[in-house]
């Protein structure tokens, strides 16, 4: 798969720009120069070994040059590791029972501290929450515009999703007290990974900690807001959700919190994950880097392992407005501080999660199921579309908001825009496939879920921002597959098929 160069704008906050802790891509040729240290605070890094007992001998190698195994993971062979030297990849490289070895920050730890603005934004509380509801609906529910546009509405009639199919939400934690959310939420199988990739428990840990820690909260609400009479309804409103923090409090996600955050879902008996975020520091991870090339190997053991344990892992696209499957000019890279590098990505370079294989990558339709402005696409890049929001195309509801309206921590409801909103409705499709079908494989309902999605055809002179110019090409003619691969997703099939 080529990649045609391409300048890029990050769409970083939901409105005028978003991102969200969306996979915004971006890539790099050749090996990428360390982050220069500044004092002697330890740096993380993933040493890769062999899977199983064999790694015991890798922790071995980490400790005798001088590093902290900070936490092991046999299953997968990969061990996470700390060290003051900044030198401590290439020296680890050379000791037995290590494959491979890379910063997995680069070095940022070593400088000083920076925060993410990647993450979408609310864009506005909804009022009058307090309203009755109007024929069985949610209060807020005549501004959701998505649930229709997918037949969700419909599906509702004959299924909402059994309890028993568990939906792990991988983001910035979920508001336990939400009202809308509180009743289909599993604490004792929610976790923080952010404190260096170690799992944690603690409540205190893995929930919202002040209310700008919004994502994880209204992504929740779009898969499983409960039908209680209150607020708003989730695509899959009866089945269980659980909190799993992979964002630290600078709104990073890096290698080591989504690894364990894929562990956890494949040991705790998760259904499916939602995947709201690209892996950082770098909008893509490029193989011809050793450290690079190192963190994507751990991640992608990590997704295999969820996927081995028969997990559906939803992922969002990104809010970029490029082609995947072109190359990628990138200019912000890393993201966490330091200086950034001018790359040109090649084939070898890819979007983690969002480009692993067997993932489920989803792209954002506004209400009138036209590719929103500022998501990514590419042909065979998407695996189906959903709604994700798009001010710029506007809806007949009461709020005439063309974002999407869900849970947000505090007990209130708000308004955000991105391809994070988009993979929520899709991951809340798939746990209504397999309230419907619980003996199906993984794999058994992507293919179902490719196949009952309803194919929209390529827009002609796509023009996402209304300025007269042609934003992007769709591939694919009438199948529409360059922009919403198999098609917009539907709830209806998802539990009558």
């Amino acid at each position: 798969m080529s990649r045609r160069s391409r300048s890029g704008r990050s769409l970083r906050i939901a409105g005028s720009a978003l991102a969200l802790t969306l996979l915004l891509p971006a890539g790099l040729l050749g090996s990428a120069p360390q982050a220069p240290a500044t004092s002697a605070v330890p740096a993380h890094f993933v040493v890769v070994g062999p899977v199983g007992d064999g790694l015991a001998q890798t922790e071995d190698s980490v400790r005798a040059v001088g590093g902290t195994v900070v936490q092991s993971w046999p299953q997968i062979g990969v061990v996470v590791a700390s060290s003051p030297d900044p030198a401590f990849a290439a020296t680890v490289r050379e000791q037995p029972g290590v494959e491979q070895a890379g910063a997995s920050r680069n070095l940022a730890e070593q400088l000083p501290p920076t925060e993410s603005t990647r993450l979408e934004t609310l864009e506005g509380h909804a009022s009058g929450v307090g309203a009755a509801a109007v024929d069985g609906e949610e209060p807020l529910e005549a501004d959701q515009w998505d649930l229709p546009q997918i037949k969700a509405d419909q599906a509702h009639a004959i299924s909402q999703g059994s309890e028993d199919i568990t939906v792990g939400v991988l983001d910035y934690g979920i508001d336990p007290a939400h009202p809308d959310l509180a009743p289909n939420l599993d604490v004792s199988r929610s976790v923080s990974c952010v404190d260096e990739g170690v799992p944690d428990q603690n409540q205190e840990a893995w929930q919202p900690q002040d209310p700008t820690q919004d994502h994880g909260t209204h992504v929740s609400g779009t898969i499983a807001a409960a039908r209680n009479g209150v607020g708003v309804a989730g695509v899959a409103p009866n089945v269980t959700l659980a909190s799993v923090r992979v964002i630290d409090d600078g709104g990073f996600i890096y290698p080591e919190y989504a690894i364990c955050g894929f562990i956890w879902a494949a040991e705790h008996d998760f259904d499916v994950t939602n995947n709201s975020y690209f892996v950082d520091p770098w909008f893509l991870w490029c193989d011809s880097d050793p450290d690079q090339r190192a963190a994507a190997e751990a991640v992608r053991r990590a997704v295999a392992y969820a996927q081995g344990h028969d997990v559906v892992n939803v992922v969002s696209a990104g809010n970029s407005n490029w082609d995947l499957s072109q190359p990628i000019h990138d200019t912000e890279s890393p993201n966490n501080g330091g200086p950034t590098q001018d790359r040109h990505t090649g084939p070898e370079c890819h979007v983690l999660p969002g480009e692993l294989p067997g993932v489920v990558s989803v792209s954002a339709v506004g209400v009138n199921a036209v590719k929103s402005y500022y998501s990514n696409y590419g042909l065979g890049s998407i695996s189906v579309t959903a709604p994700g929001g798009d001010a710029k195309q506007i809806p007949q509801t009461p709020s005439a908001n063309g974002r999407i309206l869900s849970s947000v921590p505090g007990g209130g409801w708000g308004w955000m825009q991105g391809t994070s909103m988009a993979g929520p409705h899709a991951a809340g499709v798939a746990a209504l496939v397999r309230s419907t079908h619980p003996d199906w494989t993984a794999e058994q309902v992507i293919g179902a879920m490719n196949d009952r999605s309803d194919p929209l055809p390529c827009p002609k002179d796509y023009d996402g921002d209304g300025d007269g110019v042609v934003d992007a090409v769709c591939a694919g003619g009438p199948t529409g597959a360059g922009f919403y691969g198999s098609g917009l997703i539907d709830a209806l099939d998802a539990v009558t098929r």
